[in-house]
């Protein structure tokens, strides 16, 4: 689960990366740029999600332990 979290993480690091380059600055709310905008929105919730799995698994495996 660790391997599939981390990554997960890292190919929404590279669709952020990809899609910072595709961005036009003067205008980043018109026409392509809003797709790329939601993108890097999406992949910025994706990697959050996946470490809150993370700090969630490791949780997890501390509370099994102390019982």
């Amino acid at each position: 689960m660790k391997i599939l979290t981390i990554v997960i993480s890292v190919i929404a690091l590279a669709l952020i990366v990809f899609n910072v380059t595709q961005l036009d600055f003067n205008a980043p709310f018109k026409g392509q740029n809003l797709v790329a905008v939601i993108t890097i929105v999406a992949s910025l919730c994706v990697i959050l999600m996946m470490a809150i799995l993370r700090i969630s698994k490791r949780i997890e495996q501390k509370v099994k332990q102390n019982k």
